[in-house]
């Protein structure tokens, strides 16, 4: 499924600052249960993301996830297996949401994905970003862990800037995009979670 029109793309692309405030529950704000599109799947060993929730406190998955599960599976049952895609994995709430000095941490970035290996849930690509669990601090609330997936275009080569690798902290997500044309992302999703002692 391809979105098409700059609308779109600044849409998903209003998710990635302050946005609409989360109340300390269980339950989503209306704007990040729209933030989620296009089939999507992150699979841990013990909890399946395919919309936009809130990791549940039963099961210890709030702390598995933050300090056991390693990179998870990204599954998009509906890419064209003659695409390459580029994933983002980013939390926009660094260090809290309601005080994001250090928005968007990067946290995963993966180029040249086949769309063969994306159909199985089998992340193949560049690594560009190592995988880093969602660890939100303290004291801080919920955070926001957001996937999006982009079709690259053809014979562009994607990377990091020597400045963009000094750092996690601060990355300029919309600047990435243009520079490599990424466009409109083709998926996004997001779960939400807190510090498993909050």
């Amino acid at each position: 499924m391809q979105w098409s029109g700059l609308p779109v793309l600044y849409w998903a692309l209003s998710f990635l600052d302050l946005g609409c405030a989360l109340r300390e529950v269980d339950n989503l704000s209306r704007s990040d249960a729209q933030f989620c599109r296009g089939g999507l799947e992150v699979l841990y060993p013990g909890l399946r993301v395919t919309e936009c929730s809130v990791v549940p406190r039963d099961r210890s998955f709030r702390e598995k996830i933050s300090t056991q599960w390693g990179a998870p599976k990204v599954r998009l049952p509906e890419a064209n297996k003659k695409m390459t895609y580029t994933l983002i994995m980013v939390d926009p709430d660094a260090p809290s949401r309601s005080n994001p000095t250090r928005c968007s941490w990067r946290h995963w970035l993966v180029a040249d994905i086949a769309g063969s290996d994306l159909k199985k849930g089998a992340i193949k690509g560049k690594v560009l970003s190592e995988y880093r669990r969602p660890t939100p601090p303290p004291k801080t609330g919920f955070h926001r862990y957001q996937f999006l997936l982009f079709e690259q275009k053809p014979k562009k080569t994607v990377s990091l800037s020597p400045e963009e690798q000094k750092s996690l902290g601060n990355w300029d997500v919309q600047t990435f995009i243009q520079r490599f044309s990424l466009g409109t992302p083709v998926a996004t999703l997001q779960f939400l979670t807190q510090n498993a002692s909050d």
